[in-house]
């Protein structure tokens, strides 16, 4: 099949990371974006501690939160909840 005839995975078939770090407010408020938005929806999410990760840390330090959608960026700093539900639902 064509990749542009793909499926587009529904959104349990997503993933959504969140890459922060312990004491951030903003990672608290991405988080709770987040968890609002996977959970409505029914899609899987993780998280990732900045300070664990030597690669992540390199990345991505200057731009956390940082979001992920199936291991692409998908935006940092600030989580806008109708973006990022529709990332996870067009």
């Amino acid at each position: 099949m064509s990749p542009l005839f793909r499926r587009k995975a529904a959104p349990q078939e997503r993933l959504v990371t969140l890459i922060r770090k312990s004491g951030c407010h903003l990672c608290d408020d991405a988080q709770v974006v987040i968890e609002k938005v996977c959970g409505e929806l029914g899609v899987p999410w993780e998280q990732k501690d900045i300070t664990e990760d030597r690669q992540l840390h390199d990345q991505y330090w200057e731009q956390i939160p940082v979001v992920l959608v199936d291991g692409r960026q998908h935006t940092f700093w600030r989580v806008d909840e109708g973006r990022l539900r529709k990332e996870l639902t067009e």
